[in-house]
């Protein structure tokens, strides 16, 4: 019999963080959860006991993204200050500079190898970045507004990596072959535009999260809308599915997190804790846990709960517990055609404030690091290269983590500098302009073939015309 032990419960919140929570993820093992905040923070939360947390600091400002390699032993970060950053998680801080974007970067994810990383700017450029060399692949250019999220598929439908989804301010959704580097398909939306998109487990199909508060999800194969759910009152913000595929979970401006079941095709959770809007969720790679984080500043750790349990069990057994949205929250689901269910749409309301009798748990010892960085840009391929995500680490690499894991007192290492600050400062400003430089003058070319391509296609065509003439 269904009780409420097995709804999903909020194990502890995290306070480190001093202004809004724009991501969060998981390691393979879940045994340590990564944020990034406004604050041009990370977070790297030890969740085992006894927890302890360190402090990343590098980024210029705020940071919109962050997430592990498949094996854990890199971290990737998308930050406003236009870069994006390798990170080696130790207490040595290292990290790597990725320069190339002209705007914010908004997203960051690695490939299912962890060879490589995509990343989706407000430059309206999507951009291929490898991880051993730190270099830019390539560039992907065909959105005509701010590219909101790109996701690299891993799944066995595509083993390879090639497919990207990305979203854009433009209120299209479109398909990338990495290969030849074209798009492939595109999806429209336009009652608003989706802010993200991500690949279901399978890699068969994708969801997007709606800025009019709606979550789509779409067949890549067949190219149809599969299910469309209306469930929040605000702007949804971010998805994550289940490792199952059978649920997805959303983050919503309304401040709720809700819980959709994708094969009974309804809403069957509705989850408070955060004090505003929620702007991010994840979903361990096991699917045992999950967190979220919110313009509150904080960050929550679930236990899941639901994904062994019939939710029909769940709701008839919950029933004094079920809350009916009030009009015109009411009409929620409608997958498959576009019409809504005629029955009454239900869901489990969770609210730690009362279903959770101990909140008093501390929050752990936080370290800062001091990051030492290494710059690399779309034409430098001298910088110092992290360690394949195939290769055993080196021994240097192997100490530091073996130091951080036993919780070391050392908190941050400063790098020894010939070079006097100022004039260090000065030198970065300039190699910055010229990379821009650099960058605009790529792009321009690019555009420029393009052009060119099309040209070529407009005189054949004229050729083949004046030819029918002649003939006629």
């Amino acid at each position: 019999m269904a009780s409420p032990l097995e709804d999903p419960v909020l194990i502890r919140r995290f306070r480190g963080h001093t202004a809004a929570v724009t991501g969060v993820a998981f390691d393979a093992n879940a045994a340590e959860l990564v944020t990034c905040s406004v604050d041009s923070l990370l977070i790297l939360w030890k969740l085992r006991t006894p927890c302890s947390a360190y402090r990343f600091s590098g980024h210029a400002e705020a940071v919109t993204s962050v997430e592990f390699s498949p094996d854990g032993r890199v971290l990737a970060s998308a930050s406003q200050d236009h870069t994006v950053r390798l990170w080696i998680p130790c207490i040595y801080g290292e990290s790597s500079v990725l320069k190339g974007h002209t705007a914010p970067v908004r997203s960051v994810s690695f490939s299912h190898d962890g060879y490589s990383v995509v990343s989706a700017s407000n430059d309206k450029l999507i951009k291929i970045w490898s991880v051993c060399s730190q270099r830019l692949l390539f560039t992907l250019f065909q959105h005509t507004g701010w590219v909101c999220c790109a996701k690299l598929v891993s799944s066995r439908f595509s083993p390879d990596g090639r497919i990207i989804a990305s979203c854009g301010e433009d209120k299209s959704i479109k398909l990338w072959d990495t290969r030849n580097k074209i798009c492939i398909n595109t999806f429209s939306d336009y009652e608003g535009f989706p802010t993200f998109v991500d690949f279901n487990p399978s890699g068969t199909c994708i969801a997007s999260a709606g800025s009019n508060n709606t979550v789509k999800l779409w067949d890549i194969r067949t190219n149809k809308l599969l299910q469309h759910f209306k469930v929040h009152r605000a702007g949804v913000n971010c998805i994550s599915f289940h490792p199952s595929g059978n649920y997805l979970i959303t983050a919503s401006s309304d401040g709720t997190l809700k819980i959709l079941d994708l094969l009974g095709e309804r809403l069957i959770y509705t989850l408070h804790g955060h004090k505003g809007p929620v702007l991010c969720v994840a979903f361990s790679k096991g699917g045992e846990s999950f967190a979220s984080g919110g313009v509150d500043a904080q960050v929550l750790l679930w236990k899941t709960n639901f994904d062994t349990l019939d939710y029909e069990e769940v709701l008839k057994h919950n029933f004094r517990r079920t809350h009916i949205d009030d009009p015109p929250h009411l009409l929620d689901v409608y997958p498959r055609s576009c019409h809504f269910h005629d029955e009454t749409i239900t869901s489990v309301e969770v609210d730690p404030t009362f279903d959770v009798p101990d909140m008093q748990t501390p929050d752990p010892v936080i370290f800062d690091i001091r990051t030492s960085s290494y710059m690399s840009t779309p034409s430098d391929g001298r910088s110092e290269e992290l360690p394949s995500p195939c290769d055993s680490p080196s021994a240097r690499s192997s100490k530091r983590k073996a130091e951080s894991e036993s919780g070391s007192a050392v908190l941050s290492v400063e790098q020894p500098r010939g070079i006097p600050s100022s004039v260090d400062w000065a030198l970065d400003h300039i190699v910055g302009q010229l990379e821009m430089l650099t960058v605009t003058i790529s792009v321009l070319e690019e555009r420029l073939t393009c052009t060119e391509d099309k040209l070529k296609e407009c005189i054949k065509d004229q050729q083949k015309m004046l030819l029918k003439g002649k003939q006629n």
